[in-house]
Formats: structure tokens, C-alpha cells, sequence
């Protein structure tokens, strides 16, 4: 199986360069590219790519947008998007992953990261780091980040009711950065009990992937972030 990958980067040379990167590997090729938002959309709904490496900032229609667009589209649930940043701390990733994207990496990533990061997005597995993209949010939030749900006792936390206590029990490990085998061994469950769990708190909570399960456990106030 091939993973169709489309870029969207507003620079030539970034895009030349990933392109030279993801047309090496025998399991991959890239399908478009776009140097803005619209375009990336367009691009997706055309070429149906399994991962977007999406810029954040773009001219007109940014990656923000994009994202939204792109997850907000029934024809696109299976697309990926991945953000790419230049910032470690950046409330506009925070914004994305909220707008449907599946994770972000850093433009200063080694190419064996990127690649690898491609491979998991396409897979559909934790996305990127759970540990990372968790830590992002602690951080944002705890510099004073605001999130629609309004933290703990608003909207976000009526989305919880729908969950069982043993799902409520797994999305908040979740959302510490543990893997599937990880919490199989603290729950003292098999790890495709795991994979059920975490498969029906998305299905309720309408997360598209792992990612999104971390952004709903520190909106809905479930997990909180530490002040350094």
C-alpha cells in the first residue's frame, strides 16, 4: 500500500525538500502540492491524500482554516492532517488539533521523524506523541490558553456523561501520554480491551483520533494541567 501525502507549505524550497524526502521511500509519494489553505483543500478533495503535512501559517486561507475545512467534510473522515510548526509552544496547534488534525511536528524534525510521523498518521495510531501533544497542552493551558468548552463544569463536561466510568478511567490515561500496552498493564486488561475503550469514548465523544481525546480530556477540566 501506497500513503498518498499532500503538502501545504507557503515555501517553495520547504515543499521541494519534503517532496525529495517522501518520493524516496518506496511506500510513500506525494499526490500535490499547495502554498495556502484553499488550495490545500481543493488539492484534497481532488487527490484524496491519506496525510496533509499542513502549514500553519499560510497567505489567505491559513492552515487553521484548512484543517477545519478538511475535517469538517464528510467526504475527507479519512484524511489526516499534521501540522507543521516552527513553534514548540504555539496556541494555533492547540487550535488545530481542536479543529480536527491528528498531530503536529515540528519543520526542524530529522527526516526519519517525519517519515515515521507520516507512516502513524496513515496508520491511524496514537498521533503523533501522546506524550508530546499532551505536554503542548498542559503548557498552553496552563499559561492561561482559553478553550471553547470553557474548562471545569462547562459544555465540555456534559460531553464526559455519555462515557462509562471504565472509559472516563482509560481517556484519562489517555490523555497522560500512555500507550495502549501501557495501560493494559496498569488496568490489568488485554490491550485490545483497551483499543475498545478507546475506540468507543472517540465514537461518543465525536474525536477523530487519539489526539482528539487529549484536547477533550483538558478542555472538559477530566485531567489538569500542572503550573510549572
Amino acid at each position: 500500500m501506497t500513503i498518498k501525502v499532500l503538502l501545504a507549505d507557503d515555501q517553495a524550497l520547504l515543499r521541494s525538500a519534503f517532496r525529495v524526502l517522501v518520493d524516496s521511500e518506496p511506500d510513500m509519494r506525494v499526490v500535490g502540492e499547495a502554498s495556502d489553505g484553499a488550495r490545500a483543500y481543493e488539492l484534497t478533495r481532488a487527490q484524496r491524500p491519506d496525510v496533509v503535512l499542513m502549514d500553519i501559517r499560510m497567505p489567505g486561507v491559513d492552515g487553521l482554516a484548512a484543517t477545519r475545512m478538511i475535517s469538517e467534510d464528510p467526504e475527507l473522515t479519512d484524511v489526516r492532517v499534521v501540522i507543521l510548526t516552527t513553534f514548540e509552544v504555539d496556541d494555533y496547534v492547540v487550535q488545530s488539533l481542536r479543529a480536527g488534525a491528528s498531530g503536529f511536528l515540528g519543520k526542524g524534525a530529522e527526516p526519519d521523524e517525519m517519515l515515521g510521523a507520516i507512516r502513524i498518521a496513515a496508520a491511524g495510531e496514537a498521533l503523533l506523541s501522546p506524550v508530546a501533544t499532551k505536554g503542548l497542552i498542559a503548557k498552553f493551558l496552563a499559561q492561561g490558553g482559553s478553550t471553547a468548552d470553557g474548562g471545569p463544569g462547562g459544555p465540555g463536561t456534559e460531553r464526559l456523561a455519555t462515557l462509562t466510568g471504565r472509559e472516563r478511567e482509560v481517556l484519562t490515561l489517555v490523555a497522560g501520554g500512555l500507550s495502549n500496552d501501557e495501560i493494559a498493564e496498569q488496568l490489568a486488561v488485554s490491550p485490545l480491551t483497551v483499543k475498545t475503550h478507546v475506540n468507543r469514548a472517540m465514537a461518543k465523544l465525536g474525536a477523530r483520533d487519539r489526539a482528539q481525546l487529549v484536547v477533550i480530556a483538558y478542555e472538559s477540566g477530566l485531567v489538569r494541567p500542572r503550573v510549572q
